[in-house]
């Protein structure tokens, strides 16, 4: 009688399922947890971006006799670089528009900027604005900020 001796190799169903559910478990807690670093990471950049457009503004008001600059204004002054080109430029994955009113008897010149997620949710959770009479840049959770809104902390 001759035996055959079998020897097991590789992995059974059973492992590899445990496997497959660890690794789907730690892509649960991963995924969102990425995704939020990089909401806060562009909200964080999209306030930075506010104040440098405020400074840019003050800045070129101070050489053009009161008067605010649209951002091919400010570019071609070299306030600010060629990412604000165009109307409403998308900077880390917000959109910037930009409103300016130029002085007109009595009243100063005034701009605005709005700050809104490129995708709502996705690209930041926040809405952020500034002017020229505002120093720190507003929020709202919700819709488009507006002077009215809590300044950010």
């Amino acid at each position: 009688m001759s035996r055959t001796e079998r020897t097991q190799r590789g992995f059974s169903l059973i492992e590899l399922l445990i496997v497959v559910a660890i690794i789907g478990i730690l892509v649960s807690i991963i995924v969102p947890a990425y995704r939020s670093s990089i909401r806060r990471g562009n909200e964080a950049a999209a306030i930075g971006t506010l104040r440098t457009i405020r400074d840019s503004q003050i800045d070129y008001a101070m050489s053009h006799r009161g008067e605010y600059g649209t951002f091919d204004q400010l570019i071609q002054a070299k306030y600010l670089d060629q990412r604000f080109a165009g109307d409403q430029p998308v900077i880390s994955g917000y959109i910037f528009r930009l409103k300016v009113t130029p002085k007109s008897g009595t009243q100063p010149a005034f701009f605005s900027v709005n700050a809104d997620p490129q995708q709502p949710g996705v690209t930041g959770t926040r809405y952020f604005y500034i002017d020229s009479n505002v120093s720190v840049p507003r929020e709202n959770s919700e819709q488009p900020a507006s002077p009215d809104d809590p300044p950010i902390e």
